[in-house]
């Protein structure tokens, strides 16, 4: 069986962002996989990203790294560490980026200029759990 590739992409302008985003929509993280590097002005999320582009279905563990971070805020944040946060999408308007995450629950980014590197860091793992969204 061949190995998966590993996906690595910049996005460092609002043209970057709809490409980024709707790989990074429905992925999960729990508050304990963010980190902010104040010193480095670096906000860094541990996701488990479920892979679109993939024919079956399978998640795969990625870090988001948001460069350039002046202040972070949030909105209806969680209480506890064992609470999952659903990625819904990435919105960006200067200087802030907003992360949406399902419940209303939200972490704006502000920062200098856009820049920001999604990697995946481990080999794939196969799910029957397909993300589903109602219109």
């Amino acid at each position: 069986m061949a190995e998966a590739a590993r996906l690595t992409l910049l996005a460092q302008s609002a043209e970057d962002l709809p490409a980024l985003a709707a790989l990074l929509q429905d992925a999960t993280l729990r508050t304990p996989d963010i980190a902010r590097d104040v010193r480095a002005r670096r906000l860094v999320l541990l996701l488990n990203r479920y892979r679109w582009e993939a024919a079956a279905g399978s998640r795969t563990r990625c870090a988001l790294r948001i460069e350039g971070l002046l202040g972070v805020q949030q909105k209806s944040w969680p209480q506890s560490d064992d609470a999952v946060l659903n990625l819904l999408s990435l919105e960006w308007t200067a200087p802030h980026l907003t992360l949406l995450f399902s419940d209303h629950v939200a972490l704006r980014a502000e920062v200098e200029a856009l820049d920001l590197i999604m990697e995946d860091l481990g080999d794939p793992w196969p799910t029957e759990k397909r993300p589903r969204h109602s219109l």
